[in-house]
């Protein structure tokens, strides 16, 4: 039996290969295709606005303008479908990558996830009850 090693995530490169790989999970999966491919109907665009905002966010190149929080904030979302959104992102990055920056981009996916439900569901009695707490950076 062979086993690849897993390694960081380094580059551009990286981040297209997690995003393209995420988001066709996102398409099939059952749960959240649905209220993805109600709303996107070209591809492309979003995965480039997904490259631009993880290059950003992990690697603190420019080049990512927008609110992703607006985006999100009319969407029929309820606490399990961020339950699976955090899942399917945690697993695509552990089939593939660990490290610091592997760490750091699901430490800031669970962050976006807790504060993208808490800002949807203000005021209502709900919780992500699934998501592990966020844990802090080293």
């Amino acid at each position: 039996m062979t086993t690849t090693r897993k390694k960081d995530i380094e580059n551009i490169d990286d981040i297209k290969y997690l995003v393209d790989t995420f988001y066709d999970k996102v398409r099939v999966d059952s749960l959240l295709g649905p209220v993805f491919l109600a709303r996107i109907h070209d591809w492309q665009p979003h995965l480039e606005i997904m490259y631009r905002f993880w290059n950003a966010a992990l690697f603190g190149v420019r080049g990512y303008v927008g609110n992703p929080f607006a985006r999100h904030a009319a969407l029929p979302l309820e606490a399990e479908h961020f339950e699976q959104w955090i899942n399917l992102f945690y697993a695509t990055i552990d089939d593939r990558f660990e490290g610091l920056i592997a760490d750091e981009a699901k430490r800031r996916a669970m962050i976006m996830a807790h504060t993208f439900y808490g800002r949807i569901h203000a005021g209502k009695e709900k919780a992500l009850h699934d998501l592990p707490a966020i844990r802090k950076a080293p």
